[in-house]
């Protein structure tokens, strides 16, 4: 199915900042170029609103990404990191990530969800079914869940051109998955 994508479109991109580095740093040992990651998922819409959900911790040396992302036109929404008694660390923001998509979805023609996490599949289902959006995501296709991938109406796959989408990409230094694909 061929998507048209024009510039009476709206958009949002909503970022789940902390599964896309995760899985750039596990995969390529390299950082996530978000400004990319809006300029390629957006393309010619009319960007409504770009949110990034990220974590604080108690250092705070995440402080100047946070800056980058808001010089980037990226809004960003923080929670801190909870530590348990144990030592278990969380930070989960797909309740918060979702809730905000449900209420921007009247105002909008496409929800970009910038994840690869197959929890946000009723999301995508709701965003279709109830709001009638179209709704698309973007992440690392090796570690983003197929029913997610199946479950959008588009998704692009930063797997497909990582040096696009990363910075501090080297080729040769990825994990074996690359080296099996050339294989």
């Amino acid at each position: 199915m061929t998507l048209i994508k024009h510039e009476a479109q709206r958009a949002a991109i909503f970022i789940d900042t902390q599964n896309l580095y995760h899985s750039a740093k596990k995969l390529y040992q390299a950082r996530v170029n978000f400004n990319q990651v809006v300029r390629d998922s957006v393309v010619d819409r009319q960007l409504i609103r770009a949110v990034a959900y990220v974590v604080t911790t108690e250092s705070g040396e995440e402080q100047s990404f946070f800056e980058a992302l808001g010089k980037l036109g990226i809004e960003t929404k923080t929670k801190d990191l909870q530590i348990f008694l144990g030592g278990a660390k969380k930070a989960d923001w797909d309740v918060g990530m979702a809730i905000d998509a449900i209420k921007m979805a009247p105002k909008l023609d496409t929800v970009i969800l910038a994840t690869g996490d197959g929890d946000f599949v009723p999301l995508v289902e709701y965003l279709r079914i109830k709001e009638g959006c179209r709704v698309e995501a973007i992440s690392f296709g090796k570690s983003s869940s197929s029913k997610l991938k199946e479950a959008v109406d588009n998704f692009i796959d930063i797997d497909e051109n990582p040096k696009k989408y990363l910075i501090g990409y080297k080729k040769g230094k990825n994990n074996s998955q690359e080296k099996e694909q050339s294989d």
